[in-house]
């Protein structure tokens, strides 16, 4: 639960995927249905299937300021996926970073890509 709820409360407001859930609704939910979604995240990971819709994301494409509307390479791609498969994905990395750090199985003067330790 502690991880699930770590990765709800660092997210950022951002636009939703194609299932309309966004993180200003999984910050809102109580403790039965945390408890249910952690259930079903525990689930998936374990039994799967990940879920198609999952699997599928909505590309958008923005104008990059002052650029010319005709040309292709004036816009920025924007990638629409589902804010609880972006939650997943962020347990599943707290647990590879744990796991990684813990067995140290990256180098000791290897400091890009890491939160610790820092490089100054």
């Amino acid at each position: 639960m502690d991880e699930l709820t770590s990765a709800i409360s660092k997210s950022h407001d951002s636009a939703v995927g194609r299932d309309d859930i966004h993180y200003q609704m999984l910050k809102h939910l109580p403790g039965a249905a945390l408890e249910t979604l952690l259930h079903v995240l525990n689930d998936i990971s374990i039994n799967g299937p990940f879920p198609e819709s999952w699997r599928t994301s909505t590309i958008m494409r923005v104008l990059k300021a002052g650029k010319d509307e005709s040309d292709p390479s004036s816009y920025r791609p924007i990638v629409l996926t589902s804010c609880i498969c972006k939650i997943m994905e962020q347990m599943i990395n707290y647990r590879l970073v744990w796991y990684i750090e813990k067995h140290k199985l990256i180098s000791s003067v290897q400091y890009g890509f890491r939160k610790k330790p820092q490089c100054y």
